[in-house]
């Protein structure tokens, strides 16, 4: 009975939309019940007796984006943001489920820690969640309690780690590659060469470095050093390795782009940030846009688009990572680095298809299908009948400007702050039910613990 009382409660007809899926895009109808999508088809004939009708007047209907890489700073960061400040941004900007990672206060590195943030994503997420279990040098042992069709992936920072995260003995790394069969998620600079940079420069400014120095000291050399280890050591184990944030030119040569993704043993991720800004924005933007790894060179930018173009690179997701504004307006060495951007990642990337950059069948790939496929997303991703009722229509000429009034990020800035954006999302439907609607939101329905086909 609660399942037909569900249905009857939740059952919308989207007409008149141009669907982008699976590579094609074609002007249809979406009808919702319950939960998920029951028929896709062109002037579905409905019985609209206590159907809710909306007429998306050719607007452009896309799966809901999953990010497969943010930090919403729950449990222990809360003064920068929280799950529920932040997907209720991520739904705005049509992120229907994302990944968290685990370096919060305190870790997400025992398995108890790891369901504390699955429960208090239960109580406050708009979105559809999971989150990452945190490896560190000695829990290796609780690591592999992790159940895979549970929980997104296992996360490993190789560089740029806080607390004791940073997994810097070999042997333990190896032994981890070896044991699991999860996905192994990392995060890729050389700290040696870091350290040796930073102090290069510390030693000429103090604390007040320049930030257009800042991908010089997270330089090119960092991050392919640590990338191509951690290649060669998923490929000596038979690891499953997805390398974040790329961003470098001359690490997309590190990967492949000849097979299919699902047969895909090591794949890339890029983000937001690294495909639109490049080292001439540090002047304008400052510590906004200082992220770890670093915004870097134009040569860099175009390699990392002709990568994502190519297929060598699998997945745009974002990286947000809020910090207060008052800690972005610290010196060099105290400012720390991240920004938000769920709330602005759907839009910047329409921005991107207007230039003449991408094609919304590649967008839609890159933000919705492909994250699906690569972490095994249970009917996720997808416009597809029996799959759950992710979606987001968006209006492609509907301008709009970033300011402080329309921030929806705790810290209440962004990089894209003055910024006009083409496009504005309309809708976003979070399990069949419309969880952005026309700027308003539904606060009674919450997102869901993501599952996973492993």
């Amino acid at each position: 009975m609660a399942r037909l009382k569900e249905k009857s409660m939740n059952r919308i007809l989207i007409k008149n939309a141009q669907i982008v899926n699976e590579n094609v895009i074609f002007e249809g109808d979406v009808y919702i019940e319950g939960k998920k999508i029951s028929k896709v088809g062109k002037n579905l004939d409905i019985n609209h007796k206590g159907v809710k009708i909306i007429d998306a007047k050719r607007q452009y209907l896309l799966p809901g984006v999953i990010d497969d890489q943010v930090h919403f700073r729950e449990p222990g960061l809360t003064q920068k943001a929280n799950i529920e400040t932040e997907s209720r941004a991520a739904v705005a900007g049509g992120i229907t489920s994302f990944i968290e990672m685990p370096n919060t206060i305190p870790q997400a590195t025992t398995q108890e820690l790891l369901e504390n943030k699955f429960e208090i994503a239960a109580k406050s997420s708009y979105a559809n969640y999971s989150f990452m279990f945190g490896g560190t040098n000695d829990n290796l042992e609780e690591l592999l309690k992790t159940n895979p069709k549970k929980v997104a992936a296992i996360k490993l920072f190789l560089g740029s780690s806080t607390g004791n995260m940073l997994v810097d003995d070999e042997e333990v790394l190896e032994k981890i590659f070896s044991s699991t069969d999860m996905l192994i998620a990392v995060h890729c600079e050389d700290e040696a060469t870091i350290k040796k940079n930073f102090q290069e420069q510390y030693a000429i400014y103090g604390d007040d470095i320049p930030i257009q120095l800042h991908h010089k000291i997270r330089s090119e050399e960092a991050c392919y050093l640590s990338s191509s280890k951690a290649i060669k050591l998923a490929k000596k184990t038979g690891a499953r390795l997805h390398v974040f944030h790329l961003s470098t030119a001359k690490e997309t040569a590190l990967f492949d782009n000849t097979i299919p993704l699902k047969d895909k043993k090591i794949t890339a991720e890029v983000c937001i940030h690294h495909l639109w800004f490049e080292e001439a924005d540090y002047d304008k933007k400052g510590m906004f846009i200082k992220w770890n790894p670093a915004v870097k060179t134009t040569k860099d930018r175009t390699g990392l688009w002709k990568a994502l173009l190519d297929d060598r690179i699998d997945v745009i997701a974002t990286d947000h990572a809020p910090h207060t504004l008052e800690e972005k307006q610290n010196p060099y060495t105290k400012a720390p680095s991240g920004g938000p951007l769920v709330q602005h990642a759907l839009v910047a990337m329409f921005q991107k298809h207007a230039e003449g950059f991408i094609s919304l069948e590649k967008i839609v790939e890159k933000m919705c299908h492909n994250p699906a496929i690569l972490f095994q997303i249970e009917k996720r991703g997808y416009i597809r009948e029996g799959y759950f009722a992710d979606l987001v229509l968006v209006n492609p000429k509907d301008s709009w400007t970033v300011k402080k009034d329309n921030i929806l990020y705790k810290c209440g800035w962004s990089p894209f702050e003055d910024f006009k954006f083409n496009s504005k999302i309309t809708h976003t439907f979070v399990n069949g039910t419309p969880i952005y609607e026309e700027g308003v939101f539904n606060n009674t329905i919450k997102g869901q613990r993501l599952s996973f086909n492993r």
